[in-house]
């Protein structure tokens, strides 16, 4: 039996949504690895996509999708409750190595998530 995984974009409090925003400019500007991104995400539906060489884990919850092309591209993401994935920022940089500073975005979306989906949560059981 095959498991499959959703895949869902982050969305800030203002309902931005980084992932498309990043894979729209990736459309426009280089649609081949547009297309092998978007591929890849939809690989990522299927459990045995999991691991390398198209993901791989980042460490503290994270992980990656990676294109590698002129550019590599990359779109973070992590494991949620419910067979979900939550894909929260997307980036393109030449070397092997994730900048720091994109590494952080990346994490703080992920506890901006979390910390708003508990939220919502706890919420509804409070109505109940």
């Amino acid at each position: 039996m095959v498991m499959t995984f959703a895949v869902e974009f982050y969305e800030t409090d203002a309902g931005a949504c980084p992932v498309r925003e990043f894979l729209d400019k990736l459309k426009v500007s280089v649609p081949d690895d547009f297309a092998a991104v978007v591929a890849g995400l939809a690989k990522l539906r299927n459990r045995q996509c999991h691991r390398e060489p198209l993901s791989k884990p980042l460490g503290d919850g994270l992980f990656e999708l990676r294109h590698v092309g002129k550019l590599n591209t990359r779109v973070f993401w992590f494991f949620m409750k419910g067979q979900r994935i939550i894909a929260v920022h997307g980036i393109r940089n030449k070397g092997r190595a994730i900048p720091a500073h994109e590494m952080e975005t990346a994490r703080k979306r992920m506890h901006d998530w979390l910390r708003r989906e508990f939220n919502e949560k706890d919420k509804f059981r409070s109505l109940s």
